[in-house]
């Protein structure tokens, strides 16, 4: 096997990383460029020998390191989405940030993701307690549901309960989750791909963001559908099923890059 094919099955959810750390399609897709590129450049960069997938992102977060340095050195930059970290940064560390991703979200175990990120098991444990606490203070938003599976929908508005965050609304079909979005004004959008007229969240949610400005995580069982890279897609993206640890990393971390929530 080239090291091209072993690495393809990998891209859609280094994608899904990137663009979670960073807080954008864009950045995050610019993430696995540059892997990508430095690949082509020198296939020694990892050893197909050992664990692929740890070497793939550990060569991500490295080069989110890169990008928010270049960042922070530039004194004219706007309250982008690396900014935003920034601000949150103050308050609590990086590291620890990419460590509640890595478990929660990408599914790696403490002693993996410490050979990621450069630490050892116990101090991993301790970055995800860490983020897992601060972030819970700085962000709190009003939360419109889109799931039509009513067992679904009232295990997530459980969860997001349970986080401090209040839901405005569970909303089943295309119209009524805009009707919703108009009438409450979310500040995040929890939204099923396929709804209960057949038609797609998607459209839903690119009808709701026509007018307005909100942050929006998609719930899947493919992600990989989405997550190819020919189109404009979703930089949040949560795989059904699901753990509760799983859906608060995630709406965590879309708030983390919300303007509103900064602290001052």
């Amino acid at each position: 096997m080239s090291l091209g094919q072993a690495i393809a099955p990998h891209l859609p959810y280094l994608r899904r990383y990137g663009r979670a750390i960073s807080g954008s399609q864009q950045n995050g897709d610019a993430l696995v460029a540059r892997l990508l590129e430095t690949l082509v450049a020198n296939p020694a960069a990892v050893d197909t020998a050992s664990d692929l997938r740890i070497q793939l992102y550990r060569m991500v977060h490295d080069n989110f390191g890169l990008m928010a340095d270049a960042a922070a050195a530039d004194d004219a930059a706007q309250l982008t989405d690396i900014a935003i970290a920034d601000a949150r940064l103050r308050r609590i560390p990086s590291l620890a940030r990419q460590a509640l991703l890595l478990t929660a979200v990408e599914g790696f175990n403490a002693e993996d993701t410490g050979r990621i990120i450069g630490r050892d098991t116990d101090e991993v444990k301790t970055l995800i307690a860490e983020a897992t606490d601060e972030i819970d203070r700085q962000t709190r938003a009003r939360i419109l549901i889109i799931e039509d599976e009513p067992i679904i929908a009232m295990d997530i508005e459980m969860i997001v309960r349970d986080l401090g965050h209040d839901v405005v609304a569970v909303a089943t079909t295309h119209s009524e989750a805009v009707a919703e979005a108009q009438k409450h004004q979310p500040g995040l959008v929890l939204a099923d791909i396929q709804l209960a007229d057949n038609s797609s969240g998607i459209e839903a949610v690119q009808e709701i963001l026509t007018d307005m400005k909100v942050p929006v995580i998609f719930i899947t069982a493919f992600p990989e559908r989405l997550l190819t890279g020919d189109r404009p897609e979703p930089a949040f993206l949560l795989t059904k099923p699901y753990q509760p640890a799983t859906l608060r990393a995630a709406i965590s971390q879309v708030l983390f890059f919300d303007e509103s929530t900064v602290p001052a």
